[in-house]
């Protein structure tokens, strides 16, 4: 997606944008990380990935039963570049996030490398 109107639209949600930069901070989540670092339910969170993965933001993969997010390998150098600015002049958009992530139990093994697999 190289639309700026479209992937803006996408970054107006807040769920949206904090998944992002949660998922960029990390380099890769599972849904599950997520549900409980935003503490939201599965569905919700599901469908805003959807909404990104369907704009080419992110891509997706499963493991077992765990289904990881990464920033998709096929973004836009500038929409790549406007995510990573986001982050690193707005670390408190995710900072409470980052913490109650930290404080998970039993969260999924984590690849060594991000894979190009998708879902």
């Amino acid at each position: 997606m190289s639309n700026p109107v479209l992937f803006y639209k996408a970054l107006a949600d807040s769920t949206r944008l904090k998944s992002l930069l949660l998922i960029l901070s990390q380099q890769q989540l599972c849904v599950c990380e997520l549900m409980h670092a935003l503490d939201l339910s599965q569905p919700k969170i599901s469908r805003h990935l959807a909404l990104l993965k369907q704009q080419n933001i992110v891509s997706s993969w499963r493991e077992g039963q765990w289904v990881y997010y990464q920033i998709s390998p096929q973004i836009m150098p500038w929409q790549l570049q406007q995510l990573q600015q986001c982050l690193s002049n707005n670390p408190m958009i995710v900072a409470p996030h980052l913490a109650t992530l930290e404080q998970m139990g039993q969260r999924p093994t984590r690849q060594q490398q991000c894979c190009e697999q998708t879902e």
